[in-house]
């Protein structure tokens, strides 16, 4: 399938809850939109050549650029529509406090906030004995050495109640908890809550009324145009694109010098390249590879670490 060096590409799988995020949102603003189907866990030999490892799903692929963390992916999507409202750095500071929970504490509590065995039988019935196995095993390692330590039993269960009565509330005189339309803050906290209805087969509270009414708002458009692409049609975009221009860059002491980015809080794997340039919002890492030639690697600046490479060597 031909793909132009400026069409959306998703690599994603259909579980993963922060690729949600990104598919609602380009269903809510209408963009069309290629998707290629990741493993749930690595390695993910669609991605890997292309980003260098980066451990987290989803990514966004626009020719020889790749996106990393919903976050930027987002920023992306704001700028190319022009809804300045799905920046993350748009949300009021009366709701940061909840989309910090959302994509935090509440995002964490959804599988810990269930009985082991319930969750040991969703996982069957969605990957089967092996891939669970695997599953369990790769989780655990992704963990073992973050920085944050999610809430588990009881105290998870009460982080998702009180999350649910809250949205109910903030919902009370708004259709979105954006306002009018949609923002950040909507797309933060619906993939928690759609990830904790879909891995349990629940339904929300019936009683919470605002929120059911602001779920099906939120999924009624959908995922979009998708399409269907396989990896090595996405491997074709890069080696046939050149990266977009960098944008203007800051004054940095390892500027176009080899260094290392990694997620600060979990699956901290580094992904080494030149830095080519360092916004207020991002990093732009370029790596020289065989198969298509330079491509960029974009991560935001925030919750992401930068370091020397020769500090890893």
């Amino acid at each position: 399938m031909t793909v132009g060096n400026n069409e959306w590409v998703l690599h994603h799988y259909e579980a993963s809850p922060y690729a949600e995020k990104i598919r609602l949102m380009f269903g809510h603003t209408g963009l069309r939109w290629h998707s290629v189907i990741s493993p749930a866990m690595p390695p993910r030999p669609n991605l890997d050549p292309l980003t260098g490892g980066y451990r987290r799903i989803p990514v966004a692929q626009r020719g020889a650029d790749l996106f990393c963390d919903s976050a930027l992916i987002s920023l992306e999507i704001a700028r190319e529509t022009d809804r300045a409202a799905l920046r993350p750095d748009s949300v009021r500071d009366d709701l940061a406090a909840l989309v910090e929970r959302a994509q935090g504490d509440v995002f964490f509590s959804v599988i810990t906030s269930e009985p082991p065995l319930k969750v040991l039988g969703a996982l069957l019935r969605k990957f089967g004995v092996r891939q669970t196995y695997r599953f369990f095993k790769d989780r655990s390692s992704m963990m073992k050495d973050a920085t944050i330590r999610p809430p588990s039993g009881k105290r998870a269960a009460s982080v998702i109640t009180a999350f649910f009565s809250d949205l109910d509330t903030v919902l009370k005189d708004r259709a979105f908890i954006n306002g009018e339309h949609p923002g950040y803050a909507d797309f933060a906290a619906i993939h928690p809550v759609k990830f904790k209805m879909d891995f349990m087969g629940l339904g929300l509270p019936k009683a919470l009324k605002n929120l059911n009414r602001w779920y099906d708002a939120m999924l009624q458009p959908g995922h979009g145009e998708r399409f269907e692409l396989e990896p090595e049609d996405a491997f074709s975009l890069a080696a046939q694109s050149a990266p977009r221009p960098l944008p203007p860059s800051d004054a940095h002491e390892h500027l176009n010098q080899e260094v290392s980015v990694a997620p600060i809080d979990y699956g901290q794997v580094p992904v080494t390249g030149l830095l080519v340039a360092m916004t207020a919002e991002r990093y732009v890492v370029a790596r020289q590879t065989e198969q298509f030639g330079v491509v960029h690697v974009h991560f935001p600046r925030a919750g992401y670490a930068l370091k020397s490479a020769a500090s890893h060597a």
